[in-house]
């Protein structure tokens, strides 16, 4: 039987990711299985090839502008887990600008880097397609990682393309350590360059991440078929208010972080799942081609090494799922409506339960669904529990209150553009000057959209698309 295969592209916020999932397939820091469940190995295919000797290699390539960053994962506890010739870097770095990701110091690394994704697809015998972890704020995971989706689209059109797209904040992107020193590359590119110890909250002095991440979103836009918005705003705000830690780390931020991502490939790791591969959740997830940013959520929320603690029922875990506190995203859901939702609760819990705990849910919050779409809120179970909780459940959700991140983006982006301040950095790297006002232009279109769906009446009919037609 043909078993859809994953390739992931990413850079160092991903790695804790493989040590999670590798941990829940049951394999050890050298790719060995060392589990004692069969249904750990029934889609571990999905994300790893098997090697010779047993050994089980992550189908993913790492990929930077400069060498630091892949120094330091090869470094790690697992980073004998990836293949060495999947390291793809550059030397110089695109110092915040994504033109330089882009068109320049991104565009003579990406040949090599599609020559390293034709091997890995060649492995695949029934491929599905792509997931990318990168940052929107700064110019590698912004320029480079928009060219290369933009690539793969050339060369893979009918594959799923999906994201993890790490978003800007005006108010966490810089941190200090406790002697004072900047953190140097924390705000440069967010993606797995939380590299010290984080003790004093500084504003970040990158002020050109509104350009960065309005030109990434308006390639997003076209080139992805599901956006998975994890805001760092919000990530520090879960930390810090929720789980009362003083002194947020790298570590605290990328358990979330992992932790989620874990949570939403559920499915396609294990068998017998609802939206069991990427397209069967973008159906399920996406009514209108253009809306495809999903907000993530977790719940038990909790920081490292103090999930022990943590037992929670069935109800309590859907209340907590849906509280703006859980999100990862900075914004609030009950200033928008859900067009549609996911839930992937893990651990031994009872399906008829949770089929009922989320109808009551939903008819409690009726007025932050819309009407017009039918059966919009879809849940899946997966026996196998994260490491360290009896049950836990990962929030998906594709609703207009979406539009508040690209509203703030795009008010900073203007205020900055109308002063053509600092533009003369993108122009001299080979941009063109439209390409702001193309970029600005189609992310009001989008915020435009997201409103025109949330005030639609209840009888309003949904367009017809062959792309989202079939429900599965």
């Amino acid at each position: 039987m043909f078993k859809a295969r994953l390739l992931s592209l990413h850079s160092k916020i991903e790695y804790e990711f493989w040590e999670v999932i590798s941990d829940e397939h049951g394999l050890d820091p050298e790719g060995r299985y060392v589990g004692e469940q069969t249904v750990q190995l029934e889609r571990i295919n999905v994300y790893y090839n098997e090697a010779t000797g047993g050994k089980y290699v992550p189908r993913c390539i790492l990929l930077d502008l400069e060498p630091g960053t892949m120094d330091s994962v090869r470094g790690g506890h697992f980073g004998r887990l990836f293949r060495p010739d999947n390291f793809v870097f550059g030397q110089s770095g695109a110092g915040n600008n994504w033109a330089k990701g882009h068109y320049t110091e991104g565009a003579e690394l990406v040949d090599n880097v599609l020559e390293v994704i034709h091997k890995e697809c060649e492995s695949c015998d029934c491929l599905q397609g792509f997931q990318l972890c990168h940052s929107l704020g700064g110019g590698t995971g912004s320029g480079m990682g928009t060219l290369l989706i933009s690539k793969i689209r050339e060369e893979y059109a009918d594959r799923i393309m999906s994201t993890f797209s790490v978003l800007p904040s005006p108010k966490v992107h810089r941190f200090a350590t406790c002697d004072g020193l900047l953190v140097a590359r924390a705000g440069k590119d967010m993606v797995g360059k939380f590299i010290l110890r984080f003790s004093r909250f500084q504003v970040s002095d990158t002020v050109v991440e509104p350009y960065n991440a309005t030109l990434s979103v308006h390639q997003l836009l076209e080139n992805t078929d599901a956006t998975y918005c994890i805001d760092n705003e919000a990530l520090y705000d879960i930390c810090f208010r929720t789980l009362k830690l003083p002194a947020p780390t790298y570590g605290d931020l990328n358990h979330l972080v992992s932790a989620t991502m874990s949570g939403v490939t559920t499915c396609l790791r294990f068998p017998g799942q609802l939206n069991a591969d990427l397209r069967k959740l973008a159906v399920n997830m996406v009514p209108f081609p253009r809306l495809h940013f999903f907000m993530p959520g977790f719940a038990p929320l909790t920081s490292r090494g103090s999930q022990s603690f943590y037992s929670l029922t069935v109800p309590e875990l859907t209340q907590q799922m849906f509280d703006a506190k859980n999100m990862m995203t900075a914004c609030d859901p009950r200033h928008g409506r859900y067009l549609t939702v996911a839930a992937m609760f893990r651990g031994k819990v009872s399906m008829k339960q949770v089929d009922e705990q989320m109808f009551a849910m939903q008819n409690r919050n009726s007025n932050y669904f819309v009407e017009w779409i039918p059966n919009n809120v879809k849940t899946a179970v997966c026996d196998i529990p994260p490491q360290g909780l009896k049950m836990s459940v990962t929030f998906i959700g594709n609703t207009t209150v979406i539009s508040t991140i690209f509203k703030r983006i795009s008010y900073q982006f203007s205020a900055m553009f109308k002063r053509r301040a600092f533009i003369h950095w993108y122009l001299s790297e080979g941009m063109d000057e439209m390409e702001f006002t193309e970029a600005e232009s189609n992310m009001n279109d989008l915020i435009s959209e997201y409103q025109q769906y949330q005030e639609a009446p209840a009888g309003y009919e949904q367009p017809f698309d062959e792309t989202t037609a079939e429900e599965v």
